[in-house]
């Protein structure tokens, strides 16, 4: 069975957001949290993986795009692998969206961000971490880890985008998730993310004039 990856609120004080956006009215539930993680969100689609090697972006009808050829040969190294009923999610990083990436390898093109399990369960960060080092998948970037401190969380975020300017490259924002597990249905009380202001929606201009991000090798 197919199941669409549920819609990401955005926190509070997130800067960017469109007309159809949604927005968490209060943050102060990850404060209840014993750890948060903080990932860099990345600019790309959202891509669901199967066992069988059947991919979808957020839309259960997402598949079979030319932007996810790279990842569909990706996924087949260990999606055999994937026990049955469950579904490993992350970004498909193959086409440029309004950030251009640069990788070091091909298998940079599709960085894990979640893990779903046969109970429908989003399994916890360090199930993710050992899942993912065990079967050679890429993760997205941590930033920190820790209790929910809003303060703390910008500054290291500023300080990663500090980073990354230097070497050329945007940010487009980070996503804070429960730690520990949860069930899809309580998706909106455990993960939250903050786009960055003036970060360029482009969703209807790369498909129609799309590229691939740059591979070092």
């Amino acid at each position: 069975m197919k199941i669409k990856y549920p819609r990401t609120y955005h926190l509070p004080y997130s800067p960017s957001k469109t007309d159809d956006d949604k927005t968490l009215s209060s943050d102060a539930h990850f404060s209840d949290m014993e750890e948060v993680v903080v990932t860099i969100k990345m600019d790309g689609e959202n891509c669901t993986v199967y066992n069988d090697g059947s991919i979808h972006a957020r839309s259960l009808d997402g598949y079979g795009k030319p932007w996810q050829k790279i990842v569909k040969g990706i996924i087949q190294y260990w999606c055999y692998n994937i026990p049955d009923g469950w579904r490993v999610c992350g970004e498909n990083l193959q086409a440029t969206h309004s950030i251009k990436y640069t990788f070091m390898c091909r298998e940079e093109m599709f960085q894990c961000f979640g893990i779903y399990n046969d109970k429908n369960e989003c399994i916890s960060w360090d199930d993710v971490q050992e899942y993912c080092i065990n079967n050679g998948i890429e993760m997205v970037h941590q930033i920190y880890r820790g209790p929910y401190d809003k303060e703390k969380i910008m500054d290291k975020f500023n300080q990663f985008c500090d980073t990354m300017k230097i070497l050329g490259q945007d940010v487009e924002g980070f996503v804070v998730r429960n730690a520990a597990a949860f069930h899809y249905d309580n998706f909106k009380d455990n993960v939250g993310k903050y786009v960055r202001a003036h970060h360029v929606q482009t969703d209807e201009h790369w498909t129609k004039h799309w590229e691939n991000n740059d591979i070092i090798k």
